[in-house]
């Protein structure tokens, strides 16, 4: 490959690094001007450690032919059983524990390596592999992603030419620096959705990290905590306290979020949430539909955890609806992007007057005022309360008894949340 042709692929890796340009579309790219500046690559692999809450990393992959892989790919943890097995017999561990930055194969006479897929590449046609490990430095390391690792292969029967094993000594670095910059977008947005919630992360990520900047929106609200997670924390195991916690919100959150709903904050066992909607009957049937989700999901929670030997819980649910400001509270350099106002109040009280009553779900009037008149049906009032630390006491209703006990009613009830 010619020097023009090599400082004209550095540009459009550089503009499109810039760009923002997704990892996949990267490599693609980047093979296929490869090939027409006469590099002759058959197989380009890439990959990169990553700062995520499931998956170790992620990788893409390009291939001068078809074939049933997907080009991006996510792994999980090296660090046991066979994935560890696997990654200590990669060329890249090897890399690592020598400390090498680049490592060449013939894959012609390759039989006495003992490599992980070595064998199945030069099955494939493969002559000649590639790879490096390019290192970051301790201001550019985030967690686990300190190095882009790749490799590269030919089906030429000589080889990479020394002219082409130096245009990727040059190209390669510039490519991982535009992978590490995507990565770094995807670190930033996964951080956001996990720890502010999904609509928050967006607002932070498109600017709004003022403080002070708010605005007042009228919301759905929910609050839901555990019934006698307190009692049961006492009676187990430190080491099972997180999981049985983590179990518990994972199924409320599912449940919020398959129904458009946002999670605001996790306080121990509570989540707060709030569901938003031009149509706020829409919001409030949204609300309804994730709390018998919410239902669900834990049956089949409870069900695998009693199989387990773990114990089990159910949650109470309050729901509200009221005026709120949403925006960024707090000090100069601790913000939370949250909801603050009475109404937020009221509804985790609304949620604690659910061990009071003995019912798993509390809706106030305001939310059931505005349901259409077949979803007023099926809210029956529990009484008049007074709530503590909310000025005026509040009608309070639950789900009609007969949902649970009747099968036509409960029929009747899905069909509704379903419409």
């Amino acid at each position: 490959m010619e020097l023009a042709t090599r400082l004209q692929l550095m540009n459009w890796l550089v503009s499109q690094g810039l760009t923002g340009v997704a990892e996949n579309d990267l490599i693609r790219g980047f093979c296929e001007r490869c090939r027409a500046g006469g590099l002759d690559l058959s197989r380009g692999l890439v990959f990169i450690d990553t700062l995520h809450p499931i998956f170790e990393g992620r990788g893409f992959r390009w291939n001068d032919t078809e074939t049933n892989e997907s080009d991006t790919f996510e792994y999980g943890s090296t660090s046991e059983g066979h994935a560890a097995k696997n990654w200590r017999r990669s060329t890249f561990y090897h890399m690592l524990e020598n400390g090498h930055d680049e490592l060449r194969i013939d894959l012609a006479d390759c039989a006495s390596l003992d490599f992980s897929l070595i064998d199945e590449l030069a099955a494939k046609g493969h002559r000649h592999f590639l790879a490096f490990v390019h290192r970051f430095g301790e201001a550019g390391t985030i967690g686990e992603m300190d190095c882009v690792y790749s490799y590269w292969l030919t089906r030429r029967a000589e080889g990479f030419s020394e002219q082409g094993l130096s245009a990727l000594r040059d190209l390669v670095p510039v490519l991982g620096l535009a992978i590490k910059s995507a990565a770094q977008v995807d670190i930033a947005r996964t951080l956001g959705r996990v720890y502010l919630g999904r609509d928050a992360s967006e607002q932070v990520l498109r600017g709004r990290i003022s403080r002070g900047v708010t605005e007042r929106i009228n919301t759905v609200l929910w609050f839901s905590d555990l019934r006698g997670s307190t009692a049961i924390s006492e009676t187990i195991g430190p080491g099972e306290i997180i999981p049985f916690l983590n179990d518990y919100a994972q199924a409320a959150i599912d449940a919020i979020h398959d129904e458009a709903g946002d999670v605001l904050k996790l306080m121990g066992d509570g989540v707060l949430a709030m569901f938003t909607h031009d149509d706020m009957t829409s919001a409030r049937r949204a609300a309804l539909r994730a709390e018998h989700r919410f239902r669900r999901n834990m049956t089949v929670l409870n069900a695998r955890r009693t199989a387990d030997g773990r114990p089990t819980t159910s949650a109470y649910v309050g729901l509200h609806v009221g005026e709120v400001f949403y925006g960024n509270i707090g000090s100069e350099d601790r913000l939370d992007f949250t909801v603050v106002g009475p109404a937020v109040n009221e509804v985790s009280r609304i949620a604690s007057m659910c061990r009071s009553v003995d019912r798993e779900l509390l809706a106030s009037s305001a939310f059931r005022s505005s349901l259409d008149a077949v979803g007023r049906g099926y809210l029956v009032s529990t009484g008049r309360f007074a709530l503590r630390g909310i000025g005026r006491a509040q009608d309070l209703y639950t789900l009609d008894p007969d949902i649970t006990s009747d099968e036509a009613v409960a029929g009747s009830y899905e069909r509704y949340l379903a419409s």
